[in-house]
């Protein structure tokens, strides 16, 4: 188990730098971007189930950076309504593919950091696998990912109190890249079914653990 060690550095960004932490994994192991929630709504790299998805990847030897968006905590610029944080991600994951060169390049996001996320992640061929955690589909559009076929995990709680459940499972439906897995009883933030997100989140990418 890593001993989840982060640096505190700052990255640069389209508008100036990004406040981030980041940890180094193993060699040969994956290197993974996390994207938090909602800037407007109190969302940062600290938020909980970020948190945890990051840790998850460090406990399989992953090399992980989370940042805050723009204008958020020590981050530079302002809110920039989706489209500015979608550059925020993709300068994240130049940063740390020229960190580690020779391996899988992952997209992690939670909530609205999967809007902004998965966006820098479809125009990055380097991307080889994304995390969308509680996607928020019913506040923007995710018709960007028309014609994606590499593999998307994507975790819904049955009792989201604020993403519908049935409106993540409609939008990936008939996609055969798409591995959804439901958590029963889970709402948004996953207060009481951590452990069950983290599990799903790397089954696909290491099996079972």
């Amino acid at each position: 188990m890593s001993s989840h060690q982060h640096r505190k550095i700052t990255i640069p960004g389209p508008v100036g730098g990004l406040q981030a932490l980041y940890h180094p994994g193993e060699e040969g192991k994956p290197a993974v971007v996390v994207c938090h929630p909602h800037p407007q709504f109190g969302g940062t790299m600290r938020n909980k189930v970020v948190y945890w998805m990051a840790r998850a990847f460090e406990g399989q030897g992953c090399s992980v950076l989370r940042f805050n968006f723009r204008g958020v905590e020590e981050s530079e610029g302002a809110w920039d309504e989706g489209r500015g944080e979608a550059d925020d991600a993709r300068a994240a994951l130049e940063w740390i593919s020229q960190m580690h060169p020779d391996e899988a390049l992952w997209l992690a996001g939670f909530s609205f950091g999967c809007y902004a996320g998965l966006q820098a992640a479809r125009t990055d061929s380097r991307v080889c696998h994304m995390f969308a955690v509680a996607p928020a589909v019913n506040y923007w559009s995710f018709a960007f990912m028309r014609g994606e076929t590499r593999p998307v995990t994507v975790i819904s709680g049955t009792d989201d109190e604020i993403v519908p459940f049935e409106r993540v499972r409609t939008s990936v439906r008939g996609k055969p890249h798409i591995h959804f897995y439901a958590i029963e009883g889970a709402g948004h933030f996953f207060p009481n079914h951590m452990p069950q997100m983290t599990e799903a989140l790397l089954k696909d990418a290491f099996g079972n653990h």
